[in-house]
């Protein structure tokens, strides 16, 4: 499979206390995606815990599509990542993760967004 022409990488940095941020970035990536963009899922902060089973499902917005639905679209055809420092401050394994998460540090996320053709967009 060839690579998309262009790359975002979406950091998420907030979670259940931030719903409204959460779901605009999910909405951009998942949007992004169904555009023909490539897509790099990057959850650090409280946003690492929508990498557990179960709790993208219990956050809700009203007027905009599920977190969750959004969520499985981006793991479905783009990457998802979790930061390996937010993993351990929350005793998180892969094994603990949504089938596909992966987790990576600093290291890679840099890697990532210094490539040609790639925006970073941070929320």
């Amino acid at each position: 499979m060839s690579q998309p022409a262009t790359t975002i990488i979406v950091k998420l940095t907030a979670g259940a206390e931030a719903v409204e941020r959460a779901n605009q970035a999910l909405t951009v990536a998942a949007t992004a995606l169904a555009a023909g963009v490539g897509v790099s899922l990057w959850l650090t902060g409280e946003a690492a815990w929508l990498a557990v089973p179960g709790r993208a499902e219990s956050l809700e917005l009203a007027h905009a599509t599920a977190p969750a639905q959004l969520l499985a679209a981006i793991l479905d055809g783009g990457s998802v990542t979790l930061c390996s420092q937010c993993a351990a401050r929350r005793d998180l394994a892969e094994a603990d993760l949504l089938p596909g998460v992966t987790i990576r540090g600093a290291a890679a996320f840099v890697e990532e967004i210094v490539r040609p053709n790639t925006q970073a967009l941070v929320y």
